[in-house]
């Protein structure tokens, strides 16, 4: 039975959790449980066997961790050979008749992808692919991503396994209690960048319980066009009698997802702590649900790393400043490859209030491949503004477009037919909304109704590629009114009959229109607000002219679209009037914030802060930088990560900007005594893999003058142990991502307590809470890298 068409009706029921049974069975304190497809595989098999016969109509292969970093290439072929065989054999075996259907399972690598970590994202995509061969190689039906949290290693798997084969994938991210990744991707950015690359389902798995995930649901609910997933935890692990218990019974469970497939989720079971208990309870109590037809939001959005831009009825501003055309700075700095220099200009848009990020690099005499790409990725690393991609070259975009960590703009396509050709397989593959120039091989056509017919023709080209017209905004093109005095009337014409006709948004580079005129802005601005009465969606524009965003921000408070006025308010009580033109600089009273080394750092300009950090030198003595700039710029990303203000993203930046300031500190004071704070050992715990966690606490707890000893991943507990004694260090930090090495992390801190009485433990992981750390010893369980500095800053202190 053909997967894709099934889920199109039907509810599929998956399978629950792996470890925790397998713990059960004997696995012991850091074993890889990939490993017993080959030692233990009849237990393997009565497992699948067991969901099976309970309901599941899909299996996931016990091969969550089986990959290449952590298994020879040799070993990962006969992991995933032992895996799927252990999956067809339970199918066999199994009396139940529903449809059933073998997923190859694939969880993170462990590692953190570049530029927060030192795993490039093209190793990733290889990593991943190199697994999903293997699984197309012993016959999977379809692939499985899961338990991703972070939204670039997401698409990194995506793409490995698209380029892999064409099975079905399904893709399920897991959320912290805020409702964002670890690296900050909401639900929305998580729908735009999945669907947009074609995954067959999406969703949530692990972290909580179907409660704690039901507001995260229900936001996929409302936004996605494809089928959703739902594979919560059984709750949250309790301690009872010394061992840790899940708090949601099976049946229990089985109510609260039953309630949220009745609601439109298509893909339900478990994850950490069921069992096929759990999947029975489920099946009986949701399978005579019906499902409604699948319907396609229709909804226009691009992302970035943290969140989705919706083209709604508020209109959207890009703006226009990354871009050389007629700016003499921005030409010196792409020749002189001053990336800064395009970073600044990206944060100043933000700060004045754009939506998105025009990034052209376009100059003839340098390397535009390389230098949009470079671009690209620098910026997503300092600002959290969905970028739109303007390159006519081919080469350049596809590699812009792989790197980029969302649902980018594309501009652009055209009517002509070469164009479209290059263009749409890019959208196709990567996703994206393609911004579409009303003009062809004849040129652009004088009247409105010209413009129309070439939209037309581009919408029907873009179906042939399977590209619905939701990802398509139509740009009519701004003639200037200096050389055709008709020019603007007939552009307004053609926004209004694209919206009313095709039902298409549209997009107009506004400050065309007023070329080869004097005092531009005066036509700029009523040029778009006239624009915008005729319905326009979006304006590339530049966000420093006062005139323009007065006419932007007035308009949307007269529309009805500005709840109290309350934007407006904000925007006319802000600073100062913004000249047009590109060699006027902002003005303002003081430094701009980048301009400082404290600035820097909050905004994650490594080069910068480095260069800062210099020239202070020559001011302030060493200690006192650190104390009044350093530290202070890390306390306020520290406390907006708190807060829920910053994400991790933003966080690795601005550490990483303070290590390049320290690092200037270190060569000034070669040779003078260190002044760090207390020894502090981490690692991650036999078993384990994963060191993403641990790798931006160590990076944070650098910065603080803390001396930390990592001792690496899968660590075990006596090495930890040695170690802490060796140093009489004062300190231990210990991480676990999967439930299987939880106790290994049990067993190092009953050791340290036995061993290493006076140092205290602090441990962290997405599969533990704060009940599980303290039935276990641990001193102190730590949420994330920020509580992990706070408790070593008090410790040092002296305040426990």
């Amino acid at each position: 039975m053909n997967l894709r068409e099934y889920i199109k009706t039907n509810t599929l029921f998956l399978d629950g959790g792996m470890g925790t049974l397998l713990q059960k069975e004997g696995l012991k304190p850091g074993e890889h449980p990939e490993g017993w497809n080959i030692t233990h595989p009849d237990v393997i098999i009565a497992i699948h066997k067991a969901y099976f016969d309970n309901g599941s109509n899909i299996v996931n292969t016990n091969t969550f961790g089986a990959n290449s970093l952590k298994f020879s290439k040799k070993e990962l072929e006969r992991i995933i050979e032992a895996a799927v065989s252990n999956a067809k054999k339970a199918r066999e075996e199994s009396a139940n008749e529903n449809p059933k259907w073998i997923a190859l399972d694939i969880g993170p690598s462990g590692k953190m992808l570049a530029p927060y970590g030192d795993f490039k994202f093209e190793e990733a995509v290889s990593l991943f692919k190199e697994i999903a061969l293997l699984g197309v190689k012993y016959g999977v039906d379809l692939v499985f991503i899961e338990t991703m949290n972070d939204s670039l290693e997401t698409k990194a798997a995506l793409l490995g396994v698209k380029e892999a084969c064409d099975l079905p994938v399904f893709v399920s991210n897991a959320y912290s209690e805020d409702g964002h990744l670890m690296t900050g991707a909401d639900p929305l950015s998580m729908i735009a960048l999945l669907e947009g690359m074609g995954a067959d389902a999406i969703g949530m798995n692990c972290s909580f319980g179907p409660k704690e995930l039901k507001p995260v649901c229900e936001e996929y609910l409302k936004y996605a066009s494809v089928p959703v997933i739902l594979k919560p935890n059984a709750g949250i692990p309790k301690s009872e009698n010394g061992k840790a218990v899940y708090d949601v019974s099976p049946e229990e469970f089985a109510d609260l997802v039953a309630e949220l497939i009745k609601k439109g989720v298509r893909c339900a079971g478990g994850c950490c702590g069921t069992t096929p208990d759990y999947i029975k309870a489920l099946y009986n109590k949701a399978k005579d649900i019906p499902q409604k037809p699948l319907t396609d939001k229709g909804l226009t959005v691009v992302s970035s790393y943290s969140h989705g831009v919706l083209f709604d009825k508020m209109p959207v501003l890009i703006g226009e400043r990354i871009n050389p055309t007629g700016k003499k700075r921005f030409k010196e700095a792409l020749r002189g490859n001053d990336i800064n220099y395009i970073l600044k200009e990206g944060l100043a848009q933000q700060e004045k209030g754009a939506h998105i990020l025009d990034v052209n690099v376009g100059l003839p005499e340098i390397d535009e491949v390389t230098v949009l790409y470079n671009a690209v990725f620098e910026l997503q690393s300092v600002t959290d503004l969905p970028l739109q991609l303007d390159t006519t070259n081919p080469v350049a975009m596809e590699k812009a477009l792989r790197i980029y960590n969302g649902k980018a703009m594309i501009n652009s396509v055209n009517g002509k037919e070469e164009s479209m050709k290059e263009i749409f397989p890019l959208q196709k593959k990567y996703g994206g909304l393609v911004v579409a120039l009303t003009l062809d091989e004849n040129g652009i056509p004088e009247k409105a109704e010209g413009r129309v017919e070439i939209a037309r023709k581009i919408l029907k080209k873009a179906s042939e590629y399977g590209i619905d017209k939701k990802d398509i905004i139509f740009d009519p093109l701004a003639l200037t009114v200096s050389s055709d005095n008709s020019a603007a009337k007939e552009t307004l014409k053609a926004v209004k009959l694209i919206k009313e006709e095709l039902g298409c948004h549209t997009l107009l580079g506004v400050s065309n229109v007023s070329f080869g005129l004097p005092e531009r802005e005066i036509i700029n601005s009523n040029f778009f607000t006239m624009a915008l009465s005729s319905g326009l969606s979006s304006a590339i524009m530049n966000p420093y002219s006062y005139e323009m965003l007065k006419a932007y921000y007035s308009f949307v408070a007269l529309s009805g679209m500005d709840e109290n006025c309350a934007d407006y308010i904000a925007f006319t009580s802000a600073l100062p009037t913004l000249s047009y033109g590109d060699e006027k600089e902002v003005k303002k009273d003081d430094k701009m914030e980048t301009e400082t080394l404290k600035g820097a750092i909050v905004k994650g300009l490594k080069d910068k802060a480095g260069k800062l950090c210099c020239e202070l030198l020559g001011e302030k003595e060493p200690l006192k930088i650190v104390n009044e700039d350093i530290i202070p710029a890390l306390d306020i990303v520290g406390s907006g990560f708190e807060k829920k203000e910053v994400y991790l993203p933003q966080l690795l930046m601005s550490a990483e900007s303070a290590k390049a300031a320290f690092e200037k500190i270190k060569e000034a004071s070669a040779g003078e005594k260190k002044g760090d704070k207390s020894t502090f050992v981490i690692a991650t715990v036999k078993g384990d893999i994963h060191d993403i966690g641990k790798n931006i606490v160590k990076l944070l707890l650098e910065n603080y003058g803390f001396n930390v000893i990592d001792l690496g991943k899968d660590v075990p507990p006596e090495v930890i142990v040695n170690k802490v004694l060796e140093l009489n260090a004062p300190l231990c930090g210990l991480s676990a991502l999967m439930t299987t090495t939880v106790p290994a992390m049990a067993e190092t801190v009953r050791l340290l307590k036995e061993k290493a009485p006076w140092c205290k433990t602090v441990v962290g992981g997405a599969v533990l809470t704060e009940e599980y750390a303290k039935m276990i010893g641990a001193d102190k369980y730590a949420k994330d890298a920020m509580e992990t500095v706070r408790y070593a800053d008090f410790s040092s202190n002296g305040e426990f």
